[in-house]
């Protein structure tokens, strides 16, 4: 008897325990499932053992695992979790950024130093990129090409940071451009940039999967030609999003410069559906619902492979476009001439939805609903602050 209540009184505390991220060790499989698949399973077997209690001890049970009906006062609570700090926006603004939705270079490097400064409070630029990485670190850029120049990530605002990361003695050879696929590249300009300035591009389609770091879900992909699994039969073909060896094993850290673009699932086009789709394949089983989409993607963000890599985030607000999403409809647009600097990528997303409904209702466009759970679930993960009354922004001019 004592060890089936020990049994359920354990499953009940793992029941409540959130695990978002697994072991790396080299050369084994790593994945996550998503929670409420573990958790089901968990609640399962807590109910077959507790089927094997007497019918007195299982009243117990019931009775303590019912939620109290009262709040401590705050003085009984001193080991309550604090909450989270305030996350830290930088936004630089210069109205000359741009002429006629063309970006200018020298503008818009002067805006990424003012950023990088105020977001780090240091003095000079070589320290400011020294409390993010090293010179021995291979820097990816990340940026989202698909929607072209004019509305995906800009070139110039790449050719910013990579001429400031130059600038702190980072070399050439160690910085990486790179998105999903390297066509998108190519037409967005990004090949050429990486000619310019001696560095590197890729695409992480192009670069091959990993079989050892996936992440793990009981929805069923319909694979295409270039994920990992495409053509194997199994039963359990088609259940992992595997992450490209650009990821694992072609950079150490990860600058996100992602554009202030709408996303039809998503909201934005921003640091998380940016980030996650270009880096993992079988991805498309996700978008078929909005709450597939905001469970996989924050948990997949979560995992070591990006979180531990991502150290800046940088929104190129240069352009707002409101319509459109994947298409570059310039109509569609506002000109903002701004660049926006942080850690936190949920607060930037989530700044980036409240600009893109205010200028949908500048220009009475039609109504969308927001949907904020793929971003409090990011926040749950502890990824970062969803609630802007935490926010705080800093703009510069």
């Amino acid at each position: 008897m004592n060890l089936n209540l020990n049994l359920s009184l354990n499953l009940n505390r793992r029941f409540f325990l959130h695990r978002s991220r697994r072991a790396t060790t080299p050369g084994r499989n790593r994945g996550l499932k998503p929670t409420a698949t573990i958790a089901a399973s968990l609640r399962d077997a807590g109910r077959r053992n507790a089927l094997n209690l007497p019918k007195a001890l299982r009243v117990v049970l019931l009775l303590l695992a019912l939620p109290l009906s009262f709040s401590p006062p705050a003085c009984a609570s001193p080991s309550a979790t604090p909450s989270p700090a305030p996350a830290q926006v930088i936004s630089v603004t210069d109205s000359r950024a741009t002429a006629a939705f063309e970006p200018r270079l020298e503008r818009v490097r002067a805006m990424v130093q003012k950023g990088l400064l105020r977001l780090t409070h240091k003095s000079t630029i070589i320290q400011a990129w020294r409390t993010l990485l090293s010179t021995n670190d291979i820097v990816g850029i990340k940026v989202y090409s698909r929607p072209g120049p004019n509305s995906g990530t800009r070139p110039a605002v790449v050719a910013a940071v990579v001429e400031e990361l130059l600038s702190a003695g980072l070399p050439a050879t160690n910085i990486l451009v790179w998105d999903k696929d390297i066509t998108d590249l190519k037409l967005a300009g990004f090949v050429d940039l990486a000619k310019r300035y001696g560095v590197r591009v890729a695409g992480s389609l192009q670069a091959g999967y990993d079989s050892a770091t996936f992440y793990e879900s009981p929805i069923l992909g319909n694979l295409v030609w270039g994920d990992l699994e495409f053509e194997k039969g199994g039963s359990e073909v088609g259940r992992k999003s595997f992450f490209s060896k650009l990821v694992t094993h072609g950079m150490t850290k990860i600058v996100n410069v992602t554009p202030l673009l709408n996303h039809n699932s998503a909201g934005v086009s921003g640091n998380f559906y940016s980030l996650v789709t270009g880096s993992v394949d079988n991805f498309a089983r996700f978008e078929g619902t909005p709450e597939r989409l905001a469970t996989a993607v924050p948990e997949i963000y979560n995992l070591p492979p990006l979180a531990d890599r991502v150290v800046l985030n940088i929104v190129d607000a240069l352009i707002c476009q409101y319509e459109g999403a994947e298409r570059s409809l310039l109509h569609y647009s506002a000109t903002l001439n701004q660049l926006r600097f942080s850690r936190d990528p949920v607060a930037l997303d989530v700044l980036s939805l409240q600009e893109l409904e205010r200028q949908r209702q500048a220009t009475r466009a039609p109504e969308v609903k927001e949907d904020m759970e793929l971003y409090n679930n990011a926040a749950l993960l502890q990824l970062g602050v969803s609630d802007l009354k935490k926010v705080q922004v800093e703009e510069l001019r």
